[in-house]
């Protein structure tokens, strides 16, 4: 199936492909003792729906920093092909600060002003410490979102708006800085507080700081149901998900706030590293 932005894609075609993903590194994680998460919109899945949310076309887990940095280190010896991981550490044209598990034999290109191909993938967020003082967590976060967004900008085509005024500032951003100096910058932030030392978490996904946990949340990982098998979430689910989403997380949101992902382009047929970025755009 290949479809532009445009068209409307048949949503368990994907899900299905996605945990194929999700299968293969749970697989893997198990075989080398690697930690993870369901983490966010997937881990509310796993308790509410015992799946996906059925509107939702990804997955999100997320490591503790030292299990991410093992997973960085091995995963080539570790992942059977066509997975792969994709990591800002394994591809210098990576836009994000964070690692894919991605299926090579399929092509995403999430948005056209990202230059970027890739696989149909599963989100994988590094859990780093976090500050316990309060006005430290909001210092901290507030530096860290700065350079985060230096990196999006720098990963986004400047002329996204035309060459008038509103691309002067991505282009200067483009002159002044590379984008392996930026993700450097980013990794310092996010690794600037130890994680086993730490009182709370925080994975640095789109929730930010109001998803801060403190480290007995997230616990030591536990068996949940999804698709009939068995991933590993979160210790205490209860408390993860309020934070997250409020105490009727449990109740499904009115209908115009269900809401998938479209990306741009979507080939579940052909390889990415076969794709062109310019036939696409063109």
């Amino acid at each position: 199936m290949r479809l532009r932005y445009e068209n409307n894609y048949d949503i368990t075609q994907l899900q299905d492909r996605i945990f194929c993903n999700m299968v293969a590194f749970d697989r893997m994680c198990r075989e080398h003792g690697l930690r993870y998460y369901l983490w966010a919109g997937t881990m509310l899945g796993a308790v509410r729906h015992k799946d996906f949310i059925p509107w939702d076309d990804d997955m999100d887990v997320a490591m503790p920093r030292p299990d991410y940095e093992r997973l960085m280190a091995h995963w080539k010896e570790w992942m059977p092909a066509p997975f792969e991981v994709i990591a800002p550490e394994s591809d210098a044209a990576y836009p994000y600060p964070f690692a894919k598990v991605e299926d090579a034999s399929t092509t995403v290109m999430e948005r056209p002003d990202f230059r970027f191909l890739e696989g149909i993938y599963v989100d994988v967020f590094p859990i780093d410490g976090f500050p316990a003082n309060e006005s430290e967590q909001k210092r901290h976060y507030s530096r860290w979102k700065l350079w985060r967004h230096l990196l999006f900008m720098r990963g986004r085509d400047p002329f996204k708006h035309g060459h008038g005024p509103r691309s002067w500032f991505p282009w200067l951003i483009h002159q002044v800085f590379t984008l392996a100096w930026l993700h450097r910058r980013v990794r310092q932030y996010m690794m600037r507080y130890d994680y086993d030392s730490a009182e709370f978490l925080v994975a640095y996904d789109d929730n930010g700081i109001d998803a801060v946990f403190p480290k007995w949340v997230v616990g030591e990982p536990k068996e949940y149901v999804f698709r009939g098998k068995r991933f590993f979430g979160v210790e205490h689910s209860h408390e993860y998900l309020t934070i997250n989403f409020g105490s009727d997380y449990m109740q499904l949101p009115p209908v115009e706030k269900r809401v998938q992902h479209h990306f741009f382009y979507l080939d579940m047929e052909h390889p990415y590293r076969q794709a062109s970025i310019d036939d696409i755009l063109n």
